[in-house]
């Protein structure tokens, strides 16, 4: 995929959620290259993070997901490309920033020693605090304790108050128990860590040592932070500064100053630290906790030229997410009846998203939803316009929504299973609509299924997902005809086309591991027939088996034993190419 634009690229994603007092991780550290044009479907059994995973970039989380580590940056030129006019109020601005930060930098010369204060501060916060390993054992205890209340919480409700009054008392008198133990359980941590607080208090000869290193670190700073700044430092100030008026230029003039006034006290810190913010990638790191950074190319008298670097996970405005969802990254959902709003026109619906993204009026907006829906192959657009959607047919709701998600012709087209709910051969024309209008529009399919036989007629690449991982990666042919890790040897034994008259369908024993628990090992070995001891100690990592196809398993590890495929799926290229007419 050397010759591809790289459209989004994800590293080391981790999502987790919030639920019932616990943490789940969904997706754990998934890193995948997303190319212009292209047709990937990501794959496996439910709960194994597709949704979740293709909600991360859609800016579609639940509210009590977030992604707790890794980037996901999206490489839009047009949306990233920005051009600000160098107005009297803006050429003021990047006078007023570079003054600020000039002043800012000479931290930078005492930061070596500002991180040896912060160390030693940290050595003495440590010395009087309970341990690391004692904490996490509280907390866990904590947790479980936390979670066995709300399971007894739950589990009362669901009593009926008439008929099961004793079960309700004695669930009652359990919960009471419990917050008896959760209350113990914290005394105990608070004498303990008012025990470790003595003790560190009554240790003169450290106290001592820290007063006395902390007194010369501060003079060796003073002294160091009231030197000048050269004049390379000088001139890397003034890019910045003019990256912040092009990073906030999008902004109302109101968020505009509160936000360079985030970005300059992030840039004091990251100086004071010594973050290198000559080097773009860090400077973006220091940005993007306040919002994207767009960084500086040129200018003319009249205007700054920049580029934006958009990570999706650390975008927070609304107003941001408002030009990214829709516009350029758009999702067709597995039942289009849910995606439709019964009591609004087919026509009114389309032509209002266009409305909303493209600014015209809503006679050109109708004539392009006309245009949309012929398209979509939608027959006597112009008599079925006004109509509601209980008036169509499945297949041709889901041809609506497609029009919908098209309507402002997204960079990026994630279906969710568009065709699990529709008839058989109303799927296969969806799949061939997808197809043929990605060659006019030139989206690239992100395409979410358990159903490999649909992998087969539209995926130019697949994502095997398990347990919140990419097992296996590569092109569709290398992964149906030449798949290496055993999950995927599972999904394909388990398709029903492949099975032989007279025989018992194949099925997957046992059930994923629990997200809530840290897996230890591989997470497919419970399940895995061709299980090692190694599975079940430590994780594998990604073999490359060629240059576009990857997968994570030990047995492609060359001190591994050699393992032959299942019978099921030895010869698949025929099987397939009959079963599927591909």
């Amino acid at each position: 995929m050397e010759d591809k634009k790289t459209l989004l690229s994800v590293k080391d994603l981790v999502v987790k959620f919030r639920v019932r007092g616990r943490i789940l991780t969904a997706i754990r550290g998934i890193s995948l290259d997303i190319y212009e044009n292209e047709s990937i479907a990501i794959v496996g059994e439910s709960g194994s993070g597709k949704s979740v995973f293709t909600k991360t970039f859609a800016g579609m989380l639940d509210a009590n997901g977030f992604i707790d580590n890794g980037s996901l940056v999206f490489n839009d030129d047009e949306l990233n490309d920005t051009v600000v006019p160098l107005s009297e109020e803006n050429k003021k601005a990047v006078e007023e920033y570079r003054a600020k930060l000039d002043e800012y930098a000479k931290l930078e010369n005492g930061s070596a020693t500002y991180r040896e204060m912060l160390k030693l501060e940290s050595a003495k916060k440590a010395h009087g605090t309970l341990s690391e390993e004692d904490e996490k054992s509280f907390e866990k205890r904590l947790q479980t304790l936390h979670f066995e209340r709300t399971e007894l919480f739950n589990l009362r409700q669901t009593f009926d108050p008439k008929n099961q009054q004793d079960k309700i008392k004695e669930t009652t008198q359990q919960i009471a128990g419990m917050d008896e133990k959760i209350k113990a359980l914290e005394v105990e941590k608070q004498k303990a860590v008012k025990e470790q607080k003595r003790k560190a208090a009554n240790d003169t000869e450290f106290n001592h040592q820290y007063k006395s290193r902390l007194q010369q670190l501060h003079s060796q700073y003073d002294k160091e932070t009231a030197q000048d700044i050269s004049a390379e430092t000088r001139e890397r100030n003034l890019m910045i500064a003019k990256e912040i008026v092009l990073s906030t230029a999008r902004m109302t003039p109101h968020t505009r100053k509160k936000q360079a006034g985030k970005l300059l006290a992030a840039l004091k810190k990251a100086m004071k630290l010594g973050v290198n913010l000559s080097d773009s990638s860090e400077r973006s790191g220091v940005f993007e906790n306040v919002t994207f950074l767009v960084r500086y190319l040129d200018e003319t008298p009249e205007q700054l030229h920049g580029m934006g670097m958009l990570n999706l996970a650390k975008l927070k405005s609304s107003r941001d997410w408002m030009h990214i969802r829709g516009g350029r990254i758009a999702t067709v959902f597995q039942d289009p009846m849910t995606s439709l709003n019964p009591i609004i026109t087919i026509g009114k619906q389309i032509t209002s998203i266009i409305m909303k993204h493209q600014n015209v009026s809503e006679i050109e907006a109708r004539e392009r939803a006309m245009k949309l829906m012929k398209k979509v192959g939608i027959p006597n657009a112009e008599n079925r316009f006004d109509d509601y959607p209980f008036q169509y047919s499945g297949g041709m709701r889901q041809r609506i929504v497609i029009a919908i998600a098209l309507s402002c012709q997204p960079k990026i087209l994630i279906c969710d299973e568009p065709t699990t709910a529709l008839d058989v051969t109303i799927q296969a024309q969806i799949l061939k609509l997808l197809k043929d209008l990605q060659k006019e529009f030139n989206y690239t399919i992100v395409f979410i299924t358990h159903d490999l036989g649909v992998v087969a007629n539209i995926a130019d690449r697949v994502a095997v997902l398990y347990a919140g991982q990419i097992v296996e990666l590569g092109k569709v042919d290398e992964v149906f005809y030449d798949p290496r890790h055993p999950y995927t040897w599972a999904l394909l034994s388990s398709l029903p086309q492949l099975a032989q008259r007279n025989t018992e369908l194949y099925s997957i024993t046992g059930t994923p591991p629990s997200l809530y628990n840290t897996i230890v090992g591989d997470p497919f070995a419970p399940r895995n027939p061709y299980c090692m001891k190694i599975d079940t100690l430590k994780e594998p990592p990604m073999f490359q088996v060629t240059e576009t196809h990857f997968a994570k398993t030990w047995l492609l590890d060359p001190r591994s034993p050699h393992i032959e495929k299942p019978e099921a799926i030895q010869g698949i290229h025929e099987k397939l190419m009959k079963a599927f007419n591909i």
